[in-house]
């Protein structure tokens, strides 16, 4: 298989959408298809319901809210990212079990550049485009005014967890894993990693 050199990180676009719910699904380690299988109607599969989101203008899951590597014909990663100025207005307690410690370690995350999700298709993974993206996000939050970044990560997903402190992320605060629908995440901490630029 090519591999360009220095892949293109760009914005993405609309018809990026299908691309960016499998690999925000990648990222949620299946959360994301969980949730949308709850909110597919007759007819649609799970990843009709995340292209459909991933193609609103608007919300933090929206194409204007991430970049993509590509190498010319198709992305091969991307990262989804953007400024949290206030805390979220649910209550963790009211949200479904999977997703609330994520929510909870988001309202340690006001005045941040908030990466949301960062994943690589499989075939392009030990490459650098994670890396990469992630640089790429540093830039947006420096051009944007903020000088502290933050990430959710499950603490089980070791490779992930060494890639961001290899770029200088600690660890600032976690939250005991809750009912994961998927394999191997059913225990463990949701870890939130900041990184002052």
């Amino acid at each position: 298989m090519n591999f360009p050199a220095t892949p293109l990180i760009r914005p993405a676009t609309a018809t990026d959408a299908t691309a960016l719910a499998q690999l925000i699904n990648v990222a949620g380690e299946g959360i994301p298809n969980w949730l949308w299988t709850q909110a597919c109607v007759e007819g649609q599969t799970p990843l009709d319901v995340g292209t459909e989101r991933a193609k609103r203008s608007s919300g933090g899951f929206s194409y204007t809210n991430a970049l993509v590597a590509e190498d010319g014909r198709r992305p091969l990663g991307m990262v989804l990212s953007y400024a949290i100025t206030e805390a979220p207005a649910d209550d963790p307690s009211d949200l479904p079990a999977p997703i609330a410690p994520f929510v909870a370690l988001e309202r340690l995350s006001v005045d941040t550049w908030y990466i949301n999700a960062l994943a690589t298709f499989r075939d392009f993974r030990g490459k650098g485009i994670g890396s990469r993206l992630l640089d790429a996000a540093e830039g947006l939050a420096a051009a944007g005014g903020l000088d502290v970044m933050s990430i959710q990560v499950y603490g089980q997903n070791t490779g992930a967890v060494r890639l961001y402190e290899r770029h200088g992320y600690e660890l600032a605060a976690k939250e005991p894993v809750r009912l994961h629908p998927a394999p191997p995440y059913y225990t463990g901490d949701v870890l939130l990693l900041k990184k002052k630029l």
